[in-house]
């Protein structure tokens, strides 16, 4: 029998076992109770962020609980920043937008020499006017920012041009670089090797893979930097 583990409204989880790998319908997640006096409105939870090696959960008092698969496939709870106002998870990656504005990311492509710790990436951006971070979004092992004053700046895997450059030129970049300017909003799937940007006329543009027209191209024209 496998293993599968049920989250609900409290940060511990409850482990049971199941027949089956598969769940056809819908169930109601199982919780145990971890602090019978702790404040309702801190159980919460804001919103959920899950990819192929973990899920983080993010509550309504700025808390967050990531759950780890490691490779004996058994979950392990992590405790990670607080003041946290959205955390987003890609194939490769994780990253977390602090309510100061400060986005803390970890992933192979981001941090190679500690994948697994989470780093400042926003301290990082050249011009010390970027480094406040209003949104944040994960793609395949790359992540995107969108600062205060509307620029979005990549991070990560390059691999099908996904932060707007010749991925010939430029595999992946360890540092954050300005993709475009003048973005109002930022898209992007956890899987996802492209990201969608809306301007402040309220025009659409993409860059990344086009494989199987996720751009809106077709399949001929594969990978394409910057689209309306």
């Amino acid at each position: 029998m496998n293993e599968s583990l049920f989250f609900g409204l409290n940060i511990k989880p409850k482990l049971f076992k199941n027949e089956t790998d598969k769940i056809k319908k819908p169930i109601q997640f199982k919780f145990e109770n971890e602090n019978e006096n702790e404040n309702e409105n801190e159980k919460q939870i804001k919103q959920i962020s899950t990819g192929y090696f973990g899920t983080i959960f993010l509550f309504e008092n700025g808390k967050a609980i990531e759950y780890l698969n490691n490779s004996k496939q058994k979950s392990e709870k992590v405790q990670i920043e607080e003041n946290i106002q959205k955390v987003t998870v890609g194939v490769g990656n994780e990253a977390i937008l602090t309510i100061e504005g400060n986005v803390f990311a970890k992933g192979k492509d981001i941090n190679p020499n500690n994948p697994n710790k989470f780093i400042n990436i926003s301290s990082l951006i050249e011009d010390t006017n970027d480094r406040i971070i209003k949104d944040v979004v994960s793609g395949a092992n790359s992540v995107y920012l969108l600062t205060s004053n509307q620029y979005v700046y990549g991070i990560g895997s390059n691999s099908s041009g996904q932060l707007g450059l010749d991925s010939e030129a430029l595999k992946k970049t360890e540092k954050p670089i300005l993709i475009m300017e003048n973005i109002s909003k930022i898209f992007s799937g956890n899987s996802s090797y492209s990201v969608f940007l809306l301007n402040l006329n309220q025009e659409l543009f993409g860059c990344g893979n086009n494989n199987y027209g996720q751009l809106g191209l077709g399949k001929i024209k594969k990978r394409r930097n910057k689209n309306s």
